[in-house]
């Protein structure tokens, strides 16, 4: 009973998956957010329309949302090997979360952008704005509690696919759970595992929320 409420796993373990989360969701936004942003410019009647660019960028985006987390984590063992020397571990799991949040992050931008009024984009073209001057003065602020929310889902996406890479030595809270939880037979382990994870992603929910309607109230 002592031993799966010892702070001595469970600390450590939390320490790894905020970590993991961390990095993931930071290196994911600095890809996805300009492949969000141009898939919207490169689409048929954007900014800066080009039609096949948009087809191939979407096609390759609509693949890699394809794969299921645990079969990507497999398939680019070699690539993850190759860039952070093991393919177990924490800082090995944040290569497969990342590529994985890449796309999805970049959908929730194209999507958020996609809903700024088209009027306001107009204003700001008859004004002689650039098209770096739109996207970063009118497109990326107005839909910003829009972008908030869906990073705010992204994080817990991979809370949940951290917890999943824990099946094959992936580190953090999945892990040990599996480790304890499973293989040893400790129910107790893999229990509190599970509600540190609710909790955890119960606090994002609610950050998420918060800094959206923050960002509206402003607005007001």
């Amino acid at each position: 009973m002592a031993d799966f409420l010892s702070l001595d796993l469970l600390l450590p373990a939390i320490g790894e998956t905020l970590l993991m989360v961390f990095l993931s969701t930071v290196m994911s936004l600095a890809i996805g957010l300009p492949v969000g942003v141009v898939l919207l410019l490169t689409e048929k009647g954007g900014l800066w329309e080009k039609p096949n660019l948009s087809a191939v960028l979407g096609t390759v985006v609509n693949i890699m949302r394809s794969f299921p987390f645990l079969i990507l984590m497999i398939v680019i063992i070699p690539f993850t090997r190759l860039l952070v020397g093991t393919s177990t571990g924490t800082m090995a799991t944040v290569v497969p979360l990342t590529i994985s949040a890449i796309p999805f992050v970049a959908r929730v931008v194209e999507s958020a952008l996609r809903e700024v009024d088209h009027g306001l984009v107009e204003a700001a073209q008859s004004m002689g704005a650039t098209t770096f001057n739109i996207i970063s003065k009118v497109l990326i602020p107005e839909s910003l509690p829009s972008i908030v929310s869906g990073i705010t889902l992204t994080i817990i996406n991979l809370i949940g696919y951290s917890a999943m890479a824990g099946a094959i030595g992936g580190g953090g809270l999945g892990d040990l759970a599996i480790r304890y939880g499973y293989h040893r037979y400790e129910v107790g382990i893999m229990i509190i595992s599970v509600v540190v994870i609710i909790l955890l992603v119960q606090v994002i929910q609610m950050l998420g929320n918060s800094i959206s309607i923050g960002i509206n109230n402003k607005r007001k």
